[in-house]
């Protein structure tokens, strides 16, 4: 009976991608067997913003992240981030952070509960294999900007134990974990803190994940020489063909696989070619930054108004946005560099991640069907949809 019922969800998959994207079944299969996660996703800031329904059908731009779309993405896995912007380091506001934080954590469990029958959260590499057999999706978490723990390394912990699996320990700006890639300020800590560094060591003993997106290339190799363990870059794209700060340099890369880490490609435009400033939506969404001071909102109602209207100026004004065959040039120069065994994909859906033909997890069979045209062997892309990455999360777990 349990043989009968996996065969009908595989059958039943295949239907769907295949009703769905149009593509070969040759597509279908190679996508199929694979165990694809993707590392990186905004989604539970709709979830507190807006009460947004997961286990509804949304529409892309809006929203690009729901258990149908992974469903037909054949999707089996996402990190969902609990993210929280870097605001002055005063009490309040990291009191605020931690409030937040801990809001996304109990609002993404419960928008779950209502749908436990198709997805889980998920806190351990096992999980995925047992509830991909089961047909459901693998929830886990992570937390984008290490703000939250204001200075008390207990923090890692409580997160942990309330089911973080990765911390990003920097965002855009400076904070008091290490020096982010983007502050307009400069460095200030000359990469990681001394309270950095002991929140590196906690992690290592956690067996939590390291994410070094977002983060300085100082504090990186900083990362790098305490790190007893390898690491990730959740969301990040190549240096060498997008000059971005956030996206890595080659000596990155070849010191992130000397680590065994692995870089997951973020598909998000400005990391896959460098953006033209002179489209509306750039101009727009340069505009409402400026309204929102930054997105340092005042208050809930304030950050639901700025994500509408940042919703309705991508709607109004589409962005022109770099295609999966320019992505996928990324993931070619990772490969080249340093071989197979070191890439995946973090869309930073729901955050600015979006391709003109990926709009949402539905197309994930596109970004396959690319990586065979291009000659990559199903094992190949076994390892880029989510054997790399599970691999170092595998390491990681094991204390």
């Amino acid at each position: 009976m349990r043989y009968l019922s996996i065969v009908f969800l595989s059958l039943t998959t295949v239907f769907v991608l295949s009703y769905c994207t149009g593509l070969n079944k040759d597509v279908q299969s190679v996508h199929m067997q694979a165990i694809t996660i993707d590392t990186h996703c905004d989604t539970p800031m709709k979830f507190i913003n807006k009460g947004f329904d997961i286990g509804a059908e949304h529409q892309a731009p809006s929203s690009r992240v729901d258990l149908p779309r992974m469903e037909k993405g054949g999707l089996d896995a996402i990190f969902f981030a609990v993210f929280t912007s870097q605001r002055e380091r005063i009490e309040k506001n990291y009191d605020k952070a931690y409030t937040i934080s801990h809001a996304m954590i109990d609002s993404t469990e419960n928008a779950l509960l209502q749908y436990a029958d198709k997805a889980e959260i998920a806190t351990e590499v096992e999980d995925v294999y047992r509830l991909s057999k089961d047909g459901k999706r693998a929830i886990y978490l992570g937390m984008e900007n290490g703000f939250p723990l204001a200075k008390d390394i207990s923090r890692v912990e409580e997160f942990y134990k309330r089911g973080i699996r990765y911390i990003t320990l920097a965002h855009t700006k400076n904070n008091d974990i290490c020096d982010s890639s983007t502050d307009k300020k400069g460095p200030e800590h000359n990469g990681l803190s001394s309270f950095g560094k002991d929140v590196v060591s906690e992690m290592n003993r956690l067996g939590m994940l390291i994410d070094v997106s977002h983060i300085s290339d100082k504090a990186f190799y900083d990362v790098l020489e305490l790190s007893n363990k390898p690491v990730i870059a959740s969301h990040s794209s190549v240096r060498a063909i997008c000059e971005h700060a956030r996206n890595m340099s080659d000596d990155m890369i070849k010191a992130l696989a000397k680590n065994e880490g692995v870089i997951q490609i973020c598909i998000l435009g400005a990391y896959i070619e460098e953006e033209d400033t002179t489209t509306m939506n750039f101009i727009k969404r340069k505009e409402l930054r400026v309204k929102y001071n930054n997105f340092k909102y005042a208050n809930d109602e304030e950050r639901k108004q700025a994500w509408a209207e940042w919703d309705q100026i991508n709607t109004d004004y589409p962005p022109v946005l770099p295609t999966i065959a320019q992505a996928v040039d990324h993931i070619d120069h990772v490969v080249d560099l340093v071989g197979i065994d070191y890439v995946g994909i973090g869309s930073d859906f729901d955050g600015g991640g979006g391709l003109a033909d990926c709009q949402d997890v539905a197309d994930f069979p596109k970004i396959t069907s690319e990586l065979l045209k291009r000659g990559y062997t199903k094992d190949d892309i076994n390892k880029i949809w989510g054997g790399n990455f599970l691999r170092v999360f595998k390491a990681v777990e094991e204390i």
